[in-house]
């Protein structure tokens, strides 16, 4: 009996040593960064300790720097400042920026900078730079763009298109994985336009990072792979999820450029067909972007909505699709309240974007309704052989030297459509064109003339070629 009383006497003795070692640990790990492998410690200290300035402070950061509950970050986080724990604020002041309390974040670093030592130019440097960070976001809330956000749907990211019922008039969306074979998971997208003439997609470089290719249909099968921007839209990271507009020229895609916000943002661009390039890309504004991922912007002009995925406010593994009505013009929310401002900015009701007294509950239903089915009759072209026999596939043709000559005209043929778009636009524009532009369109017109004079002359004999090498073997 002696022995167990020592025993547990010796117990509780060593009990504050393991413990004291604990948190000596913990706040190792704190001033290394490791703020995952010390929140436990913290955590458990906090709950039998919940009146130490210095757990709070621990705790707080802990949670900030990752990602965990920003309601006790904060509530810790003040607690400490009110002990006037100097770094306290400098995380409240991050916070309350994550947040959109710019006010708020203001006055938090103004009260870190006061307590600062004369000489201690790192911590005025780091501050500096959460100072910028927060003017930035400032502007960029203060530009957010009035839409009316009907619809919201919370789904597996990995399978994130089911929730975009795009109408046949806008194309449709697959994952790049079920359009290519490939000896890994590519995390992408393609985009194929109303007749599938054209594709659209991302895929990985050499490098890793994620580039934007397109390719045309050639008969049977898509070929002609290529590299939408040489220079990757002058942006860098990853470009992924492209969406084309019906006129064949606006696209949108979302990029993890070094400015980004958060990680993906969305951008818009346009294809310049004067000189085969697309124009400077520009980034959509809030609620678009965020400080998390967003991308796969999709704009249906037959329905008159359009989509976009978030992954902001939600768990690993799941992503938001907002529903939107475009706008035909930009426009920007006006109010001097920044709790407003910051709820428009963040999409923390997609009701505070409603117009008063409109009913969405039809335009909600059109957004979710998937277009009929249509049977597709497969017809690459349309070729006469004789009376009785009108080819629509390559594979309908019997002899193989009349298929892989007719295989040349279909090449020239789109070769042809491309140089005649061309012309036209070149035209178009030629009379608003000042008298040095004119000059090298004018130089650039007449080449494209004599192509096209040419293709036009070598089609035809081709064609009939094709149709008498055909022929032989019907006979």
């Amino acid at each position: 009996m002696k022995s167990v009383f020592i025993y547990t006497v010796l117990s509780f003795c060593c009990l504050p040593v393991a413990f004291s070692q604990t948190l000596a640990e913990a706040k190792d790990l704190y001033l290394k960064g490791e703020y995952a492998k010390a929140l436990p410690v913290f955590e458990t200290e906090y709950a039998t300790k919940p009146n130490d300035a210095n757990i709070n402070h621990w705790y707080g950061v802990c949670l900030f720097e990752t990602g965990g509950d920003r309601v006790q970050a904060e509530k810790s986080l003040l607690f400490a400042s009110q002990k006037r724990i100097q770094d306290s604020f400098y995380y409240l002041g991050q916070l309350y920026t994550d947040e959109f309390r710019f006010a708020e974040a203001t006055e938090a670093f103004n009260k870190y900078e006061s307590m600062l030592k004369k000489k201690d130019d790192d911590a005025r440097a780091r501050l500096e730079e959460k100072r910028k960070e927060m003017s930035r976001l400032n502007r960029v809330v203060s530009n957010t763009e009035d839409i009316q956000i009907i619809d919201s749907l919370v789904v597996d990211k990995t399978t994130f298109l089911s929730a975009y019922k795009l109408s046949h008039s806008s194309g449709r969306l697959d994952y790049f994985d079920k359009v290519f074979t490939s000896n890994k998971r590519v995390e992408s997208t393609v985009y194929f336009n109303e007749k599938e003439t054209k594709i659209y997609y991302a895929q990985p470089e050499k490098n890793g990072s994620y580039t934007l290719y397109s390719m045309e249909k050639l008969l049977d099968k898509y070929g002609n792979e290529k590299k939408l921007s040489a220079t990757n839209f002058n942006l860098t990271g990853d470009l992924n999820y492209p969406y084309v507009m019906a006129d064949g020229v606006t696209i949108y895609f979302s990029a993890k450029d070094y400015d980004s916000l958060g990680g993906y943002d969305l951008f818009v661009s346009r294809y310049n067909m004067n000189n085969d390039t697309y124009l400077a890309p520009e980034r959509l504004n809030m609620p678009f972007n965020s400080l998390y991922n967003d991308y796969m912007m999709v704009v249906d002009e037959e329905k008159g909505i359009g989509w976009f995925a978030s992954d902001r406010f939600q768990p690993e593994g799941k992503v938001c699709i907002y529903t939107f009505i475009p706008n035909k013009t930009v426009k920007i929310v006006e109010s001097d309240d920044e709790k407003y401002m910051a709820g428009r900015a963040r999409i923390t009701s997609i009701k505070d974007t409603w117009l008063k007294g409109q009913n969405y509950s039809q335009l909600i239903a059109l957004a979710r309704k998937a277009p009929k089915e249509e049977v597709k009759v497969v017809r690459d072209f349309e070729f006469v052989i004789n009376d009785g026999n009108t080819y629509y596939k390559l594979a309908d043709f019997k002899n193989k030297t009349a298929r892989d000559t007719y295989f040349r005209v279909v090449q020239m043929k789109s070769d042809l459509r491309s140089v005649s778009e061309k012309l036209d636009n070149l035209r178009s524009t030629y009379s608003k064109s000042s008298q040095e532009a004119r000059r090298t369109m004018a130089t650039e017109i007449t080449d494209l003339e004599k192509k096209q004079e040419q293709l036009q002359r070598q089609i035809p004999p081709l064609e009939v070629q094709a149709r008498n090498q055909e022929i032989q073997d019907l006979q």
